[in-house]
Parts: structure tokens; C-alpha cells; sequence
């Protein structure tokens, strides 16, 4: 780390431009919301209310950290490929669920879950693979755990999700709101 180098919240910035500082706090912003919001999604009963509002808030937070990412990763390639791969992962995953929950295909519901889910597990990656060796804690594990934990958390959660949903009456929670 330079000396003198930007650090907010113990994780240090790369660039200092001014372009490069208001498309990182849109990032770091709007990401806070997915977390947030994509976790109250996750949580919530599977009917309208809570989940699909939250669902909502997290789809266009996931477009705003994704917009931003671009203009980032643009700003300082080819340093951040690996982050915006990670982020077109996300943004088609969620897009995907988005898509199929909208349009209620045989097997939407598989579909939606799994984009969604796989969604958010790529939002965490993304996180925890750029600022993971700077946080406590988390600088102490192995490189490759930024890259595996969310999805060796998050795919047995799915799975368990997806088989619940499979054991249900076709319409008893997931109630279409149009």
C-alpha cells in the first residue's frame, strides 16, 4: 500500500481520480443495498409482500453496482476483468430469475430461484474476491475461499430451497401478484 493512498473502512482504494470516487460510492452503495435487500428476498415467504418488493429493490441495486462496475473496471483495465466477470455473471443470473418469474414457463420457479440465488452468491464472490485480503479475519484464509465459500454456503441452500418448493402444492405460497 502506498503511503499516500485513500482507505475507507480499512480497505484501501486504488484510484484516486474523481470519476474513478463517484462510480465506486455509486458501486459500494447500491451493492449495499443488494446484500440487504437480497437477503430479505432470500428470507421472506415466497408470496407478495416482502419477497417480490425485495426481489425488486435487489434487481435494480444489482443494475446500478453492475453500471458502476463498468465504469470502474473501464477505468482501470485490465486490472478488474475477473470483477467484472463476476458481475456479468450476476447481472445475467439475476436477469434470468427476473425473466422467469415474469413469464410463469413450466418450471419458472426453478428458474427464477436458482438465477436469483446464483445471482446473489456471485455478488458476494465478487465481494469477498476484491476486498477479502483486506478485511479481518478473512485475511487469514487461503485466496481460493474468496472465491468458493459463497458458493459452498450458498448451492446446499438452494438445493434445500428448490426440493421444499418441489414438495408443495403447485400454487399454496407462491401466489402470482399481476
Amino acid at each position: 500500500m502506498l503511503a499516500d493512498q485513500i482507505v475507507v473502512g480499512g480497505l484501501p482504494v486504488p484510484d484516486d481520480r474523481p470519476v474513478f470516487l463517484a462510480a465506486l460510492a455509486v458501486h459500494v452503495a447500491a451493492g449495499a443495498g443488494c446484500v440487504v435487500a437480497g437477503a430479505l428476498a432470500a428470507l421472506a415467504r415466497k408470496r407478495r409482500g416482502r419477497h417480490p418488493r425485495a426481489g425488486i429493490v435487489y434487481y435494480w441495486a444489482l443494475v446500478c453496482s453492475f453500471a458502476a462496475l463498468v465504469a470502474l473496471a473501464v477505468l482501470r483495465w485490465p486490472h478488474d476483468v475477473d470483477l467484472l466477470t463476476i458481475g456479468t455473471v450476476a447481472v445475467v443470473a439475476g436477469t434470468a430469475g427476473l425473466v422467469a418469474r415474469r413469464r410463469h414457463r413450466p418450471g419458472w420457479f426453478r428458474i427464477h430461484g436458482t438465477g436469483m440465488a446464483v445471482s446473489y452468491m456471485a455478488l458476494l464472490t465478487g465481494f469477498y474476491v476484491d476486498n477479502g485480503p483486506n478485511l479481518p479475519l478473512w485475511n487469514l484464509l487461503p485466496h481460493i475461499t474468496y472465491w468458493l465459500l459463497p458458493a459452498v454456503v450458498g448451492v446446499p441452500l438452494l438445493l434445500r430451497a428448490l426440493r421444499r418448493a418441489g414438495r408443495q402444492p403447485p400454487s399454496s405460497s407462491i401466489v402470482d401478484e399481476r
